[in-house]
């Protein structure tokens, strides 16, 4: 039997789930929502890609979406508190520090695992399903996309099966390297930063305090990021030609080649869990609208991971979606009319180009070894930490603040 929602989202990671979560609850009719991993109990590492052993930085800013959707008093839980960040240049005098109660809030972020993350998302949407809001598909994929007069037709598989399913409105959120939206002919720009990440959680010889560090070091930036306990989450941005080399160090090894690089503000690394290896690229798709049709996530726009921005910019667009969504519902408009979708892009348009231009000029500013950039850097630093009203406005960018937030509730 032909299925047919309003509205089908593909991709049931931290984005797609997220908005899955929101549109359940304010839609009078069943959305879905359409998977390639299967549903499982409890996340693991090898279910659901972004669910996974990293961990993820939510901005204030973020926190108060999540407070909108009824999911932040259970993500609190596990979330670690980020009350300050320190910035730092390796080898050299210029740092700066951001401070929460600077800007009259209980913490400038937080830290949750991937995995608690998407144990929290998955309860809800189990519920939603239970309560006849959510239509949940998966394991299928999304093999084949095509237009309609009231939005769009997809081929799925299921069980060994391809069966036809409607929507008014797809919303694809299927991550970086999105089949879909290459079938489609929508083109990427792509900026590579020839580097990669490499992931891993340390556990210290000293308490965090809550202190988030950014350091620029001779191979490339490096987060450390408080999780709970003497344990942190470590982001280091690494030249392509060096990854490799040092991912393959021993345990021993590399600890004590962190240890280099960092420091001793937070005493010894005595354990380095497994590391893991992403490539770098700055990508933009060419467009997110088309005539019932929404492409969002890292399918929309994948940043670099020096600002931490890459998951709250694109919570902003998803939520920004949702209000977009619920406005058009309540006027009695068509999901899939271009012009419907279009308040969508112009809304998120200022947001999305302030964040992923401040995310590319903070790689380029901090990568560089020159000499005069150096100097330069540092000087900025030192000015940064004495200008309260320019740091203050730092801070609020990197808090997701810059803008007013969507309205969903």
């Amino acid at each position: 039997m032909l299925m047919h929602f309003p509205v089908v989202i593909v991709g049931g990671g931290m984005v797609g789930a997220t908005l899955a979560h929101a549109l359940a609850r304010m839609f009078p009719q069943k959305v879905a929502l359409i998977e390639a991993a299967p549903f499982p109990a409890t996340p693991q590492v090898d279910a659901q890609p972004s669910f996974d052993a990293r961990s993820t930085a939510l901005a204030w800013g973020t926190r108060l979406l999540f407070e909108q959707l009824g999911l932040w008093d259970e993500l609190n839980t596990y979330a670690t508190p980020i009350e300050h960040i320190h910035v730092s240049n390796q080898g050299h005098f210029g740092f700066t520090r951001l401070h929460a109660q600077d800007e009259g809030v209980s913490a400038l972020g937080y830290v949750v695992s991937n995995q608690h993350l998407g144990q929290t998302l998955f309860k809800h949407l189990k519920v939603a399903e239970e309560k006849q809001k959510l239509e949940l598909i998966m394991p299928a994929k999304v093999v084949a996309l095509s237009p309609n007069d009231k939005g769009t037709s997809l081929q799925v598989e299921r069980n060994d099966t391809t069966e036809t399913i409607t929507a008014n409105l797809v919303i694809i959120a299927d991550g970086g390297r999105s089949g879909l939206t290459e079938q489609l002919g929508i083109d990427v720009t792509e900026k590579h930063y020839n580097q990669s990440a490499l992931i891993a959680n340390a556990a210290l010889s000293k308490p965090h305090n809550n202190v988030a560090y950014e350091r620029f070091t001779e191979s490339g930036p490096m987060a450390l990021l408080p999780l709970s306990g003497k344990h942190c989450a470590l982001v280091w941005s690494l030249p392509e030609t060096m990854v490799d080399d040092i991912a393959l160090m021993s345990e021993v090894d590399f600890a004590s080649h962190l240890q280099q690089n960092f420091g001793y503000r937070l005493g010894r690394f005595t354990k380095v869990g497994l590391r893991h290896i992403y490539p770098l690229t700055l990508r933009c798709s060419t467009e997110q609208v088309r005539p019932g049709l929404v492409v969002l996530g890292n399918a929309a726009h994948q940043l670099h991971p020096v600002a931490g921005q890459g998951f709250n910019l694109a919570l902003r667009d998803a939520l920004r979606l949702a209000e977009v969504i619920k406005e058009a519902l309540a006027l009695g408009q068509p999901l899939y009319a271009l012009k419907t979708l279009h308040h969508y892009v112009k809304r998120q348009e200022a947001d999305q180009q302030a964040t992923i231009q401040w995310s590319d000029r903070l790689v380029r500013w901090f990568s560089s070894t020159t000499p005069t950039l150096s100097i330069l850097r540092n000087l900025g630093l030192v000015g940064l930490d004495l200008c309260f009203p320019g740091k203050s406005l730092f801070t609020q960018h990197a808090m997701g603040m810059g803008l007013p937030a969507a309205k969903i509730d």
